[in-house]
Parts: structure tokens; sequence; C-alpha cells
């Protein structure tokens, strides 16, 4: 199980973070995205695989004016 922004979710690890970004339909250029307390750079997103009892915290930007 992997917790995803405090929430539990099965059958996640195994994949990327930039795999888990695109199924959730989040824009990775828009993210900041935090993995067991490190930020991951933007480059790192599609190399990092999710394991068991990994800890994800995915912060979004809003634009505004």
């Amino acid at each position: 199980m992997v917790t995803i922004n405090g929430e539990q979710m099965d059958n996640v690890a195994g994949v990327t973070v930039l795999s888990l970004l695109e199924e959730q339909n989040s824009h990775h250029e828009n993210v900041v995205v935090e993995l067991n307390g490190q930020i991951l750079s933007k480059a790192a997103l599609a190399e990092t695989v999710l394991v068991e009892n990994d800890k994800v915290e995915i912060i979004a930007f809003v634009g505004g004016g």
C-alpha cells in the first residue's frame, strides 16, 4: 500500500511517479511531488518507481489574479 496525500491506495506500488500523475490527470509541469519527505526533481518523476509503504504528497500550483 502507498499513501498519496494522506489516502492509502492499493495497486500503486511498482508504477512510476509520472504514471501515477498521469492516472490522476495531474499535469506534472504544474505540481511538486514529495516522496518520503524528499522533493523529487522533474527528471526523477519518470524514473522513480513507487514501493510499498511510500508516502507521496502531490502539491498542485493554482494560478489566479
